[in-house]
């Protein structure tokens, strides 16, 4: 379960720490509802609104085909949204505090030797 030389408690009573864990569940937590949301909009929409579902776009292609296959266009915005949120804030904050840790490690390491 890790490295049993880092301090886990440490970085877990780490405000900074703290404060990165709290902006990454609110952040997810948003993906999840949006997620959530989008993906009930379909059966909730076929079944009270069939009108709109059935309205024909293409041939044999209709309005709820499309919005079917739009679940996966909103789940790759999903990944490529929080890819890049995660590489601007969350990674570098977590970089660092591993830094450190590493660090403290490392010096308490040279001591003991």
């Amino acid at each position: 379960m890790g490295d049993p030389a880092i301090d886990w408690a440490a970085i877990n009573a780490d405000p900074r720490f703290r404060e990165l864990h709290r902006r990454k569940m609110r952040f997810l937590g948003f993906l999840v509802a949006a997620s959530a949301i989008y993906y009930f909009m379909l059966p909730i929409g076929a079944a009270y609104f069939p009108e709109i579902f059935r309205v024909r776009v293409a041939g044999a292609v209709n309005a709820g085909l499309l919005f079917a296959l739009s679940e996966f266009v909103f789940a790759c915005g999903v990944a490529v949204l929080y890819a890049r949120r995660a590489g601007r804030d969350f990674d570098r904050l977590a970089g660092a505090l591993a830094d450190e840790a590493a660090a403290r490690t490392h010096a308490g390491a040279g001591r003991d030797a």
